[in-house]
């Protein structure tokens, strides 16, 4: 009887030492899938995988980085315009008015980087001067 449940216990530890291992360990497949998305400017599937995932954008906005760059960032860099307005539509006046790892807005950011005339820092400005005009979020 006594045998039973240490082998038990052994196979349960060798299962653990064999178990493969992702690649890339700490990358989670839903920034992953965002990020591809924003990058390719497919706005239906990242509307999909949002609803899919029962997520937010303005939740999980400041967690998601890119390749060390903001979904803003990443979608003015991509010239993802359409993915970039969504992005820009979803996202609180808050979130667009916090400075971001450099020191910069979102807004800031894109005038400085010649990005003025981009369809998304329109939206983005659409969205900061719509609670500047008494829209409140």
């Amino acid at each position: 009887m006594r045998l039973m449940p240490v082998a038990l216990a052994a196979l349960i530890g060798f299962s653990y030492i064999t178990v493969p291992t992702p690649a890339v360990a700490g990358v989670d497949p839903l920034v992953a899938s965002i990020c591809d998305y924003v990058k390719a400017n497919d706005k239906n599937r990242l509307r999909k995988k949002l609803k899919e995932s029962r997520v937010k954008l303005r939740q999980i906005y400041s967690g998601i980085s890119c390749d060390g760059a903001s979904l803003l960032r990443t979608a003015y860099g991509a010239s993802a315009n359409d993915a970039g307005e969504f992005v820009a539509k979803r996202l609180s006046v808050t979130e667009l008015s916090v400075a971001e790892a450099d020191g910069m807005t979102i807004q800031a950011w894109a005038e400085a980087n010649g990005h003025g005339d981009s369809p998304i820092t329109a939206a983005v400005k659409e969205r900061l001067g719509a609670a500047a005009g008494g829209e409140e979020e």
